[in-house]
């Protein structure tokens, strides 16, 4: 199978490890990643802000970039989320909307291709730290990513996972909503890093490193040492050090 990576926007220029994480992971269980380089930016930050018809331009250019793969793989929730919103932007223009339903059915979050599509909970990794994850907005509530990452994490030798007190509230960042809304956004991420300190955990996981991004911003300001990660990158380090 033709198995493609979207990559989104801050993983391809703040983040590029996550991607690699995702490839050699997956290289590892025999899937060859492909890269169609015409991919662009979803369009998510224009759609929320209103901007359809520019909205538009971004999707057609995802959807070409993916038309000939089997599935589309990405390190977001978010991202991945924002596909299922194509069928709308495009129910006037016959053509696009069977492209877009189409990349909606085979486009999967990380840990939605990992253990819904192949089958793998256990991808051989130890990591003896003590890890609270965090599920985000997207993942969580609109592609109902719930079990998925949990399974990876408790098959992780020497990992102890400790609950995040109140885990499903936002992080605050909601993309615009940071910008247009920032002190509402910065007493949200300041009350998620506050429930991230009760737990003493070393590592803060998550899924989509806009929320890492947003979370790790707060923590090294007000100088926490807990690293942050995307999962692909814990698992792809847990699996390196055996």
């Amino acid at each position: 199978m033709k198995v493609s990576l979207f990559i989104t926007c801050l993983s391809d220029a703040i983040y590029p490890k996550v991607g690699e994480a995702m490839v050699r992971l997956l290289a590892a269980h025999g899937i060859q990643l492909d890269f169609p380089p015409v991919q662009t930016c979803c369009g998510q930050p224009s759609y929320n802000s209103g901007y359809w018809d520019e909205t538009r331009t971004a999707a057609r250019t995802i959807l070409k970039a993916f038309q000939s793969s089997d599935f589309v793989v990405s390190p977001s929730g978010s991202c991945t989320y924002m596909i299922h919103h194509y069928p709308e932007l495009f129910k006037d223009e016959p053509e696009y909307l069977a492209l877009a339903h189409e990349l909606e059915s085979k486009t999967y979050e990380f840990t939605q291709f990992l253990v819904k599509v192949l089958g793998i909970t256990d991808i051989g990794a130890a990591f003896p730290y003590k890890v609270t994850y965090h599920p985000s907005c997207h993942g969580s509530r609109l592609l109902g990513i719930k079990d998925e990452p949990i399974a990876l994490l408790n098959h992780v030798q020497g990992l102890e996972l400790v609950p995040l007190p109140f885990a499903e509230d936002c992080c605050g960042f909601g993309g615009t909503f940071a910008v247009k809304m920032a002190d509402i956004s910065g007493a949200m991420v300041t009350e998620k890093v506050d429930h991230i300190k009760e737990t003493e955990a070393e590592v803060l996981v998550g899924l989509d490193m806009a929320c890492l991004m947003n979370i790790a911003g707060n923590l090294r300001h007000r100088g926490e040492q807990v690293r942050v990660m995307h999962l692909a990158e814990l698992l792809y380090e847990g699996v390196s050090v055996r």
